[in-house]
């Protein structure tokens, strides 16, 4: 008789072993090109900025040191309480391209991050904005080349999720599982290619979008009430039937998110379950779904060793994710069982705290 048990396991590993070879190949990602695009257009690079006193100085240092002239920075300080807005200062002092605008008192009904985004579109006056995190390193021609992706393919909107850095082991066990559930289950080239809605994934650590675009379906106003403000924005852009690409930051855009385990586990409990917009129960089957593809047959070794077949499809599926992500892929290998129970976790976490328990972010409830 068959084991239906295995089979199935074995062919969904496959499966998904198939697209991350195939991201590994196709998906775009941030790296030299050499394209002839001339790349002159007006750039405006706006920083939403709240308690980020560890962070900024490293922002505009790598911002700063563009290879690229015709570009404005704009910060926003929203309403810190450490010292984000002096060092800005002193930053704008030594380089008049950097600006400090004070934001303003929340409104009612917006998200403060969506509130400081709008806020920072109407200060600027390039010809695209580009969006990014305070914790976002740059290399030096981390802008040059993303201009010329945007203008060669002629998109609206450019989205990368970073290279991140990862200092502990706490943090080891919770971000790389961003990059996972993004390449393991979406096709990157199809968010370009395909006119499909359900092909979108967007990083609000780095948007850059047309300005004239922007501002035709509303801009962050559109959005101010969402958590996960980057996906809603580029189902707008692409469901306005323009294009968009959604890259990886290579060796150019880097991130550090998180320092510690309890802030990986808080930050990503806050958009988690928010971004898939499904119902809990459906959530939770997708949780255990992942268990059942991902960490069923590790437990079925000890049952029967058939099951020894199906685990270097998974060790070869997060070797190329840890490979086109820019992560230690020996240390995702050995902690792919933890970092599956970790995901279950983190997801029945933010569930918790999106509809039961108020989100709290920077010292403000969302």
């Amino acid at each position: 008789m068959p084991d239906y048990l295995f089979i199935i396991l074995l062919a969904t590993n496959l499966f998904f072993l198939g697209i991350t070879i195939y991201n590994y190949y196709s998906a775009p990602v941030i790296r030299i090109i050499d394209n002839h695009v001339e790349v002159n257009k007006k750039i405006s690079v706006l920083i939403p900025a709240r308690n980020e006193e560890n962070n900024i100085g490293e922002c505009l240092d790598s911002i700063a040191s563009q290879d690229y002239s015709n570009l404005e920075i704009i910060v926003l300080d929203d309403n810190s309480n450490d010292s984000t807005a002096q060092i800005v200062q002193e930053y704008s002092r030594n380089n008049p391209r950097i600006k400090l605008i004070n934001g303003e008192p929340l409104p009612d009904g917006w998200l403060g991050k969506n509130w400081a985004c709008m806020q920072l579109s109407r200060k600027a006056t390039g010809d695209i904005l580009l969006f990014i995190d305070a914790d976002v390193r740059l290399n030096n021609d981390a802008i040059k080349y993303s201009v010329k992706i945007f203008q060669y393919n002629k998109i609206k909107m450019l989205s990368v999720f970073p290279s991140q850095l990862i200092t502990s082991l706490g943090t080891q066990l919770i971000i790389p599982m961003m990059n996972w559930i993004l390449i393991t289950f979406l096709p990157l080239k199809k968010v370009y290619s395909s006119k499909n809605n359900s092909f979108v994934a967007a990083n609000g650590q780095f948007i850059m979008i047309d300005k004239n675009t922007y501002e035709s379906f509303g801009g962050h106003e559109s959005v101010k009430h969402e958590i996960v403000e980057d996906m809603a924005i580029a189902k707008k852009v692409k469901g306005n039937g323009s294009k968009i690409i959604t890259a990886l930051g290579g060796q150019e855009i880097f991130c550090k998110m998180y320092d510690s385990f309890v802030e990986s586990i808080n930050g990503f409990s806050k958009n988690f379950f928010p971004g898939f917009k499904m119902s809990g129960f459906f959530f939770v089957m997708m949780l255990l779904l992942f268990q059942f593809i991902f960490l069923l047959p590790i437990v079925m070794i000890f049952i029967d060793l058939k099951y020894l077949i199906i685990i270097p499809a998974m060790i070869l599926q997060r070797v190329y994710v840890s490979a086109i992500s820019n992560q230690k892929i020996l240390m995702n290998v050995l902690l792919h069982p933890l970092q599956m129970i970790m995901i279950f976790f983190v997801g029945l976490n933010s569930i918790y705290v999106s509809k039961i328990k108020s989100i709290k972010w920077k010292g403000r409830t969302l």
